[in-house]
């Protein structure tokens, strides 16, 4: 009895908490503190660089830390080139979130009505798909940017509608293969209409893929939006990383400086998109094994 009592009172073994390899990873992790770091330097740019990026405040073509009150030098017309990249990322994330967001919207609702109803619905809908998918993108947004003014709004509607079949084309194949599913078989047995079953029961288990879409998307935005501010059709009263490279192009033998560090930002920002959505595909999926 004794024993038994005794056996009872022992502390059960504690379980590991077994933490995805994913999140083990140090790229992982470098890649989010880079993406961190932006958002706040985007968030807080007015305290981090107080002055104004289109000012000219010193001598024209100074390098990097010649000068302390320039750090990483000026332009031709000597606007400095650290206040440039710190307030051109609000532009660079603005228009990369807001057309991945437009696209998202687009494509979530293009795929998921194909998806799940099939039929006529999805041969109409998947033809339209393919339509905007074989137009060359930078070309649809040219063509949008030219009906009306360039601005940062403009700019990054015409990205999320060229960029939303890719979106599309993953809800439809996440919908095809949860509209028969037991759960949803089960939703339709209890009498739920149509759209409840698509918005509380399918677009929950099919967001994990969608998300790691969406990451894809911001990364292509802010490449569509630095290719086109480059070739001047941005806004030409806000900063962006790509109009501070298009704007250094003219002294790229020179001063290469002046492209090559706003380009740098830009290609740790989406570089380090590209890691986190890879990672992202094995956290949230559940058939990945990593739990």
């Amino acid at each position: 009895m004794t024993e038994i009592s005794a056996a009872s009172s022992a502390p059960l073994p504690r379980r590991r908490l077994k933490i995805p390899r994913s999140l083990r990873d140090p790229l992982f992790a470098l890649s989010c503190l880079v993406l961190l770091a932006i958002v706040i330097m985007a968030l807080f740019a007015d305290q981090i660089a107080p002055v104004n990026p289109l000012d000219m405040v010193n001598m024209p073509l100074l390098w990097p830390f010649q000068d302390s009150l320039s750090p990483l030098g000026t332009d031709q017309l000597g606007r400095d080139l650290f206040s440039g990249i710190v307030h051109g990322s609000r532009a660079t994330l603005l228009v990369g979130v807001s057309s991945a967001v437009l696209g998202l919207l687009i494509g979530t609702t293009v795929g998921a009505l194909a998806g799940y109803f099939g039929g006529w619905t999805d041969i109409v809908l998947s033809r339209l798909t393919e339509i905007f998918q074989t137009m060359p993108t930078l070309l649809l947004i040219i063509v949008i940017l030219s009906i009306g003014d360039p601005s940062v709004p403009l700019i990054a509607i015409s990205i999320g509608l060229a960029a939303w079949p890719m979106i599309a084309r993953l809800a439809r194949a996440e919908f095809r293969s949860l509209r028969k599913a037991d759960f949803v078989m089960a939703a339709r047995g209890l009498g739920y209409s149509r759209p409840r079953i698509i918005l509380m029961e399918i677009l929950p288990n099919a967001a994990p893929t969608l998300i790691v879409g969406a990451s894809v998307l911001v990364a292509n935005g802010i490449l569509l939006e630095s290719a086109v501010s480059f070739l001047n059709l941005g806004d030409p009263n806000v900063v962006s990383w790509g109009s501070l490279i298009g704007n250094g192009r003219s002294q790229i033998r020179t001063e290469w400086f002046l492209s090559a560090l706003p380009g740098l930002a830009t290609v740790l920002t989406v570089l380090s998109l590209n890691i986190v959505g890879d990672r992202l595909t094995d956290i949230l999926n559940p058939r990945s094994g990593e739990h």
